[in-house]
């Protein structure tokens, strides 16, 4: 992505040209069902002098009005110097394909495709041919930094972290699947004021004593003073390190369980102890952009876009916390990643300019920052122990409806949106939930391939004349690469949790209209070969998302 990934900031207009550059791309490498389409009309457009004009294809909401529309003609009035009608009309007499059976010309220059038979069956096959690679990119040599969750080492992960969690790494797999080097990064504040007052609320604790006024309170500290086991005469330095070293253990292995991995795991109290912060300070003193102020050093933010200027040091000559931040960000880049993605929740907003205001006083391109921010979740419903106090965690999501809800439950909204968990839905094995509506689809479709002789290797016949249901979810499994592309654009992994309800429906629905087991052998081969093509781009959906996708209920 690079500078072309911007996600936040000034560059909003560069940022979705970038997107869709890169949506581009990741179509052009799939080999879909939409693709041969677009190829069949691509020629057609070479033909009349418009190669390579943008298709502006879609799938019509009224399928009365066919499989595919395409708009292309509505752009091409001003290039070619003819009414668009009449250009749609050259495209449509111009389609000579098996793929296509009918093309007809709508409105003031709509192009309305009804595809063939044929389309149908090989869009099944360039599914089964893919395998799980279909809709993923190739390679693209960019390297992708993620750094999310990065809650502080003072206590378990709340459900508020949890969606973090849930964001960010369904962000790393869909960036990883799309063709990009993808690293995970976990950023551990273990320095500052914070951790100090963690180390004297587990002293006090431990001496039976209440924790200081700003302290941390809640069951959890006690119980973790009780589980360290240090003397109460111990400093409050020695309770804060064995307190920290206690929690990112807890940490890691609830994340471990909510299937969420790292590839390092830093800590903010090496970029003070090796120095970092202070070269970085030295670093923007040098490109003009410090100034002293009321005996304090401050950082001219503002000339990159942020509200107001940020102090770097105390006028005790104490970094602040965004001195770290500066650090970070050059630690970042310096590691050689092409954008680096922050994930951070919705009271961070104000760390989006900051963030490029510091990577552009480094001299970087401030555009390898990228910041995408996540709104509350809500809980409604259920029983849950809050075995932290007044917090309720991770863990404690975990244990009332399992991983696979709450990890769909989390991502099911975009991140910019808030997300209300109903638990007591989210707990029922029934088709009201959604996650268990997915799943289902999956299981029933593995059970009915693992039931014929040659379910796992059957394809669609060539005499094969799919029926409407049949028809509508090919159309959905087609569409998937699109999607693919469009997720990655929009940072939008929520788009699998959506399209995972849509096509187990669809599936559904086609399990209820057409027999599969027990038909004519070229039928129920094509059907097999469906539900084969069905069960695999459901899994690769829900996996984008860390979802298991059973094979078995």
């Amino acid at each position: 992505m690079g500078a072309d990934g911007a996600a936040a900031g000034s560059g909003k207009g560069a940022r979705w040209e970038a997107g869709h550059r890169l949506l581009s791309r990741v179509l052009r490498m799939s080999t879909g069902g939409r693709e041969l389409v677009e190829a069949e009309l691509q020629t057609v457009l070479r033909d009349i002098g418009a190669d390579g004009a943008d298709l502006r294809l879609e799938r019509p909401a009224d399928p009365a009005h066919g499989d595919y529309a395409s708009a292309v003609a509505l752009g091409l009035a001003r290039q070619l110097r003819q009414p668009p009608r009449a250009i749609a009309e050259q495209i449509a007499g111009g389609l000579d394909s098996p793929l296509v059976d009918a093309a007809e010309v709508a409105g003031p220059g709509f192009v309305n495709l009804r595809l063939s038979h044929e389309w149908y069956r090989r869009a099944v096959d360039a599914v089964l041919d893919a395998g799980a690679r279909y809709g993923a990119g190739a390679p693209t040599g960019r390297r992708i930094q993620v750094e999310f969750v990065s809650a502080n080492p003072v206590g378990p992960v709340t459900v508020g972290s949890a969606r973090n969690a849930a964001y960010g790494d369904s962000l790393a797999r869909l960036f990883s699947f799309a063709g990009d080097e993808v690293s995970r990064e976990y950023y551990f504040n273990d320095a500052g004021r914070q951790i100090d007052l963690f180390g004297a609320s587990l002293k006090a604790r431990a001496s039976g004593l209440e924790p200081p006024e700003d302290g941390y309170q809640g069951e959890y500290v006690t119980e973790l003073a009780a589980q360290i086991g240090l003397s109460p005469d111990a400093s409050a330095e020695e309770w804060a390190a064995a307190g920290i070293e206690a929690m990112m253990a807890e940490i890691r292995n609830v994340l471990a369980e909510f299937r969420v991995g790292f590839d390092s795991w830093f800590l903010e109290r090496s970029l003070h102890d090796d120095g970092s912060v202070e070269r970085a300070i030295e670093r923007v003193r040098a490109g003009g952009y410090a100034f002293e102020q009321d005996g304090a050093l401050w950082l001219r933010t503002t000339d990159f876009g942020d509200d107001k200027d940020r102090v770097v040091l105390r006028s005790d000559g104490r970094p602040t916390y965004f001195a770290g931040d500066i650090a970070y960000v050059a630690s970042k880049l310096e590691r050689g990643f092409d954008t680096a993605v922050y994930v951070l929740g919705a009271d961070h907003h104000g760390y989006v300019s900051r963030l490029k205001a510091a990577a552009a006083a480094l001299g970087y391109d401030p555009d390898r920052i990228e910041v995408q921010i996540y709104q509350l979740v809500h809980l409604a419903g259920g029983k849950m122990s809050k075995r932290a106090g007044r917090i309720v965690t991770l863990q404690d999501l975990i244990d009332a409806i399992g991983v696979d809800a709450s990890r769909f439950a989390l991502v099911q909204r975009s991140h910019d949106q808030t997300v209300e968990l109903d638990l007591d839905l989210l707990a029922e094995q029934n088709s009201e939930n959604p996650v268990y509506y997915c799943q289902y689809a999956h299981a029933r479709i593995s059970g009915i391939v693992r039931n014929a002789p040659d379910g796992a290797s059957a394809r669609p016949a060539e005499s094969w004349q799919p029926e409407a249901s049949e028809r509508a979810l090919v159309l959905a499994l087609a569409e998937f690469p699109w999607l693919v592309g469009d997720a990655v654009a929009r940072r939008g992994p929520h788009r699998f949790a959506t399209y995972a309800q849509d096509t187990a429906r669809l599936f559904h629905q086609f399990y209820n209209r057409c027999r599969v087991l027990g038909e004519a052998p070229d039928v129920e081969a094509s059907r097999l070969a469906l539900c084969a093509a069905t069960a695999r781009v459901l899994a690769t959906s829900l996996d984008l998302i860390g979802v298991d996708a059973p094979e078995r209920m």
